[in-house]
């Protein structure tokens, strides 16, 4: 991959249009932008048909230099205009182990925060890609997620350069740097009707590209506001994997740890332990919202402190101690002594590692802010964000406990999660939820993927071998 800019910004004046962005007047109104893109075509239809030379001076007044020399590695690599396009997707296994050992996995919430959430207000779709262009992640517009599917435009395609030629997630990742590319600039005559914006991320510690973020849509997925946006989220993401590496050392080779908010944190989803992560509050010393370096901390927590946390997070307006004693315990003799000599140990655990979350009581009530990821994941379905949801529900809420309050809200999220993405999900979030360990014996889910998958779809025959193992076992 080479990091050559084929212009160097440095020598671009303030007046001058910026390289890596398309002209601004294309798009100050619907008649500019089409006479637009009718000029480009035209020119992309002369280089498919070999009768203009690129380096003409028709072509060079009419495709921007940047455009020009990636049409150019394109033509070099025998790619076709009328028949390039991604490779086919990866199997279920492969395209797990991608995510898993992605180190941007960890930043996919703030992915959601900066980005998805608003895209899909402006009929735009976010794509995450790994450092080869393979595409790990998308989100947004569900219309427009349908359209891209026919350009191939898939979770666990290669939009690599060197396989589809010019696009904005290949081309960036080429350069190695934030660029625009609008309809007819792409070098595949399937992505003309889109326009995209695409930035790679780095890891800060060793300065290697991880992946890239790319907004894809219509003309304002190449809007003038577009680039800065979507750069200024990719300095988020990489100031979030620095805020990682120093909270959880690794060597150079290891992937970052999961992702810790700003504030408090109560991991209670898919260990039998809760484990209680902090930060200080935002405003502290170390930047907006960061946390100063060397003061994050972990403390495990049993069983039962894990459970009293979580209910008093979830129940924010507090829980008299009978009512709190009941969702812990259905035996009510002594429950309150006992609940009352858990909540001093517990206050004391809380005051040497976080004295900053402290326990009111008359009742019992949280007085600091506290996250759980139980409630981020209903959040994120509330808004739309079924991908992000998915990837944040690691699992039953505290599978171990027997608490009655606990066990209401693990079935609350549970089942939240799986109507709501049967309901209103993408094929793609469907199916990633179909190989979860918790729904992987659910024959309606698999069914629901089966009839969202369009006629000719090669993973049909995936879904179809799902069911059949799931009613041989059944009937077995």
């Amino acid at each position: 991959m080479s990091s050559q800019s084929p212009v160097s910004p440095r020598t671009v004046s303030p007046r001058t249009a910026s390289p890596w962005t398309v002209s601004p007047s294309s798009a100050d109104s619907l008649d500019s932008s089409l006479r637009r893109f009718s000029r480009q075509e035209r020119l992309h239809e002369a280089v498919i048909g070999d009768r203009t030379d690129l380096g003409s001076g028709a072509v060079q007044a009419g495709v921007r230099r940047l455009v020009r020399e990636s049409w150019q590695r394109s033509i070099t690599l025998r790619l076709d205009p009328l028949t390039a396009q991604a490779a086919p997707t990866l199997s279920a296994d492969e395209l797990d182990g991608l995510r898993a050992s992605n180190p941007l996995a960890a930043v996919l919430p703030v992915i959601n925060t900066l980005l998805v959430r608003h895209a899909a207000e402006f009929g735009l779709i976010v794509a995450v890609a790994d450092e080869s262009g393979r595409l790990l992640w998308i989100d947004g517009d569900s219309s427009v997620r349908t359209r891209a599917e026919e350009m191939h435009f898939v979770v666990g395609a290669d939009w690599s350069e060197a396989r589809v030629g010019t696009s904005a997630p290949g081309t960036a990742l080429a350069l190695d740097h934030g660029i625009q590319i609008q309809r007819a600039e792409h070098f595949s005559q399937l992505a003309h009707p889109f326009s995209c914006t695409a930035v790679p991320i780095h890891d800060p510690v060793t300065g290697a590209v991880l992946g890239v973020i790319d907004i894809t849509g219509g003309d304002a997925a190449v809007a003038p506001q577009t680039l800065p946006l979507v750069e200024a989220a990719v300095a988020a993401l990489e100031a979030e994997l620095r805020i990682q590496s120093l909270s959880a050392p690794r060597a150079p080779s290891a992937r970052p740890s999961g992702f810790t908010a700003p504030g408090i944190l109560l991991s209670v989803l898919g260990t039998e332990h809760g484990a209680l992560q902090g930060a200080p509050p935002a405003g502290t010393p170390g930047g907006f919202g960061a946390p100063i370096p060397g003061t994050r901390q972990s403390v495990d927590l049993s069983p039962r402190h894990a459970e009293i946390l979580l209910l008093l997070a979830w129940h924010r307006q507090g829980l008299s101690a009978e009512r709190l004693a009941g969702l812990l315990s259905d035996e009510p003799a002594h429950a309150v002594e006992n609940l009352r000599a858990e909540l001093v140990r517990l206050r004391r655990v809380l005051t040497l590692s976080h004295p900053q979350l402290r326990i009111g009581s008359r009742p019992y009530r949280l007085e600091t802010s506290v996250d759980t990821d139980a409630g981020r994941v209903l959040r994120l379905l509330g808004r739309g964000a079924h991908r992000m949801a998915l990837a944040a529900y690691r699992g039953c809420v505290l599978p171990g406990s027997t608490a009655p309050g606990v066990v209401e809200i693990r079935a609350e999220v549970s089942a939240r999660l799986r109507q709501t993405l049967l309901s209103d999900a993408s094929v793609e979030v469907l199916l990633d939820f179909a190989r979860t360990e918790e729904a992987t014996w659910d024959s309606e889910v698999w069914r629901a993927c089966l009839e969202l998958l369009p006629a000719r779809s090669p993973q049909r025959a995936a879904v179809v071998a799902s069911l059949a193992r799931i009613e041989a076992e059944l009937g077995a």
